[in-house]
């Protein structure tokens, strides 16, 4: 594998589990609380295995869906961030405020859409970044 795969490997797990962590579990952990939507022993495991999972195929994706060329790499990285940016908040926050019970849907959604905006914003730019052919 190309050492960009690896380098777009570890540009999205690095920021994905401090930011996560500290987000869900510090920063807003009072906010979370009072929706009584986390267990009380959390699998942590799961969870980085689903980091690692994700950092792989976005790691595969990227170079055949985005541009890597040397001056496109912002366009790229915000057409990366736009597209697996909707899809996680699709696939996450959508069905589990569809699913769950939780205190306030509306505070639920209000926190876990800035947490994937927040996420996407950081993370795509790294991976393009990544990506990026020399000039």
């Amino acid at each position: 594998m190309q050492s960009s795969f690896w380098l777009a490997v570890a540009a999205y797990l690095l920021p994905t589990f401090p930011l996560g962590y500290f987000w869900h579990l510090k920063t807003f952990q009072d906010r979370y609380e009072r929706l009584a939507v986390y267990r009380e022993q959390l699998i942590f495991p799961f969870g980085l295995a689903s980091m690692v999972l994700q950092a792989l195929l976005y790691a595969w994706l990227y170079p055949r869906l985005f541009s890597t060329a040397h001056d496109a790499w912002m366009s790229s990285a915000l057409q990366f961030g736009f597209v697996f940016g909707m899809l996680a908040w699709s696939f996450a926050v959508l069905p589990a405020a569809a699913k769950y019970r939780m205190t306030s849907v509306r505070t639920f959604l209000g926190l876990e859409t800035a947490f994937t905006a927040a996420h996407y914003l950081i993370v795509s730019p790294l991976i393009a970044l990544a990506w990026r052919a020399p000039a």
